[in-house]
């Protein structure tokens, strides 16, 4: 696969903004987000501090930034990034269905509501894991329960049923989730994962079921439990004023790295962030050369 110069995850403001500063500064890029951009920004009723736009309602603004990305060329890549890795001299961001490679990576991620599951942060890779189709392989025959935000989680869930010895399914959601008859769909709040060495139970707020892992398929995620290794800070993204994060090449921007969670400030770090990766970009080309 051809490794893209930036990669761009999240597409509010601070994603679009950003893809279209690496765009002009002509380097090749991914935008992974949703074509309709950010449902936030369409539920706006009224925006009155985004220059040039005075009064704009949320669907506008979300309108302008769509037309902006179609006559940059910009797609948007619709795939649910479950992990980012630094790989020493490229980013390997992995999706459901492919893993994709950038030299940066920027972060406009926005910001996750909701705390991490007890148990979460401590098993993550002892038997917790945000990618079903990813790890099934190591559950072959093996008891999972697997925790679906919406309907979107389904076919990873499907999938698993293929090769684990047994499912547990927890939606987050209403409605009837569309899965195999083996998958076995329990409506129970998740309150922790229960483990010794690895994991070895869920419990929920209805009783404990012994699992050998625990799938956490959400829509979004913290960037902290995306990309290991990334520095926190009191619930965001610890960055310089530069956008740099604690890992080289790795930028974040927007409402990932904190308050005022602000249109307007979001374009501007998304800018900057870009920039700061079209210079760690020039950087790496000169060392290279010497």
């Amino acid at each position: 696969m051809e490794r893209v110069d930036i990669a761009v995850i999240g597409s509010g403001p601070a994603g679009v903004s950003a893809a279209i500063t690496a765009k002009l500064r002509g380097k090749s890029l991914l935008l992974f987000g949703s074509k309709e951009l950010s449902d936030k920004i369409g539920k706006a009723h009224k925006i009155q501090n985004y220059p040039g736009l005075p009064d704009a309602t949320g669907q506008e603004l979300r309108g302008a930034f769509q037309r902006h990305l179609e006559a940059m060329g910009i797609t948007v890549t619709e795939a649910r990034v479950n992990a980012v890795y630094a790989m020493g001299d490229y980013f390997a961001v992995q999706t459901a269905g492919e893993t994709y490679e950038a030299t940066t990576v920027v972060l406009a991620t926005g910001v996750v509501q909701g705390k991490a599951l007890p148990g979460e942060e401590e098993y993550l890779g002892r038997g917790v894991s945000y990618c079903a189709t990813c790890d099934a392989p190591l559950y072959r025959g093996k008891a999972v329960a697997v925790i679906g935000s919406s309907p979107a989680a389904e076919p990873e869930a499907a999938y698993m049923a293929e090769v684990a010895g047994s499912v547990l399914y927890l939606p987050l959601y209403e409605g009837t989730p569309d899965l195999p008859d083996t998958v076995q769909v329990v409506r129970e709040k998740p309150a922790a994962v229960v483990g010794e060495a690895t994991v070895t139970a869920l419990r929920t707020d209805a009783g404990e079921y012994p699992v050998d892992g625990v799938f956490l398929l959400r829509d979004a995620m913290a960037p902290t439990q995306l990309v290991p290794g990334l520095e926190g800070a009191g619930g965001h993204v610890a960055v310089n004023a530069k956008m740099q994060t604690n890992l080289p090449g790795c930028f974040a921007c927007g409402d990932a790295v904190g308050l005022p969670y602000q249109y307007v400030k979001a374009a501007g770090e998304g800018n900057v962030a870009a920039l700061s990766a079209v210079e760690y970009l020039a950087a790496r080309k000169r060392n290279e050369k010497e």
